[in-house]
């Protein structure tokens, strides 16, 4: 990310990647060595807990779509949740969510942050450009950050997303008759833990695993790649145009990092979208019964039940959400992001703005 509105910072102990930027007006980057790390992640914990409250009701969309064996538009099934369940129905599992998402995410800023700067600072030493040494930082640091988040989050996704869709038969919607089942009615996060524990085992949790680090860790490498390249782009087209304080305009530097941030999520989100219906439905379908017990279902058995229901677009089942979620997401983000990085520095007086 090169979105921090400063222009000198004092500090010779370790090397900058943004010391290699060309003249491209990009202002420069406040690095993990820079930060604050107690008001960072305190900061962070309570800024990315309201975003995450605001783009719930997209996830929900998201998910319900994937797991129909019909295709239900947005409008439909936001009509429907609205009927049969009210505005809550778009916040079940929003709690279960949330306790996992305080640590997921500081693992994720951890992650990312200090592998952007490990790998930034080698690809620097080893004589790559500075736009090169930029994206394969912030690619590295996606791959490092997913992975690390994951190991976290994929529980709570587990849980959460029953959560989401339990509700759904009722609400006619159509979905896979396996929701209706006994089994996964459950009253809230800590019976959905226990139930998934009792009947699946410490396995249950990690359903999608693997797909999941598939799905977002190159996902995370492509977004961050393709922000870092379209940020500096921006930067060095209008910066260029003449205007020394383009990069000194606060509301400047949040339309540039908005702009890199939702032209990065679309192509991310198109290259991944197959993925991310696979995984949900792994975590939250089961299949068919034997022997008395249902076995969860398997990755040949979900492509096999998508591509039967309605060919390969059927894996692009919400993709309408998810692009939006993700855009909304990704921008809101980036921005929440750098300003909490600046609020988070040390010895903020000892930048020139």
């Amino acid at each position: 990310m090169s979105s921090i509105p400063t222009t000198t910072y004092e500090d010779s102990s370790a090397v900058n990647i943004s010391e290699f930027q060309p003249q491209s007006h990009a202002p420069k980057e406040i690095e993990w060595h820079m930060l604050d790390k107690s008001k960072f992640f305190f900061l962070g914990a309570a800024l990315f807990s309201s975003l995450s409250a605001a783009l719930y009701p997209a996830v929900v969309l998201k998910t319900r779509q994937q797991v129909s064996s019909a295709k239900i538009s947005c409008r439909n099934m936001s009509r429907a949740i609205i009927r049969y369940e009210g505005f809550r129905g778009f916040y079940r599992g929003f709690g279960t969510s949330l306790m996992g998402t305080i640590p997921a995410r500081a693992l994720y800023m951890s992650a990312l942050e200090v592998t952007k700067s490990n790998v930034g600072t080698a690809t620097a030493h080893l004589g790559f450009s500075d736009a090169s040494a930029a994206a394969i930082a912030n690619a590295a640091g996606g791959v490092a950050s997913a992975m690390a988040a994951q190991l976290v989050w994929t529980p709570v996704d587990v849980v959460s997303q029953r959560l989401m869709v339990q509700e759904s038969n009722k609400s006619n919607l159509n979905l896979i008759h396996d929701l209706n089942n006994s089994e996964l009615c459950y009253r809230n996060g800590f019976d959905a833990f226990r139930k998934i524990l009792g009947v699946e085992g410490p396995r249950g949790f990690y359903r999608g695993f693997g797909v999941s680090i598939v799905t977002y860790a190159p996902s995370n490498a492509v977004w961050w790649a393709s922000y870092s390249m379209v940020n500096r782009l921006i930067w060095g087209v209008f910066g260029g145009c003449g205007n020394s304080n383009f990069g000194r305009d606060s509301k400047v530097m949040v339309g540039v990092q908005g702009l890199s941030a939702v032209m990065a999520s679309g192509v991310s989100t198109i290259v991944t979208m197959p993925l991310d219906t696979i995984k949900t439905r792994l975590q939250v379908l089961d299949a068919e019964e034997i022997n008395g017990r249902r076995r969860p279902l398997t990755l040949v058995q979900a492509v096999h039940n998508l591509v039967k229901e309605g060919g390969i677009l059927a894996c692009y089942r919400g993709l309408g959400p998810r692009w939006a979620s993700m855009s909304m997401s990704a921008a809101t983000m980036i921005t929440t992001y750098e300003f909490l990085k600046r609020v988070s520095a040390k010895n903020l007086d000892r930048f020139i703005v």
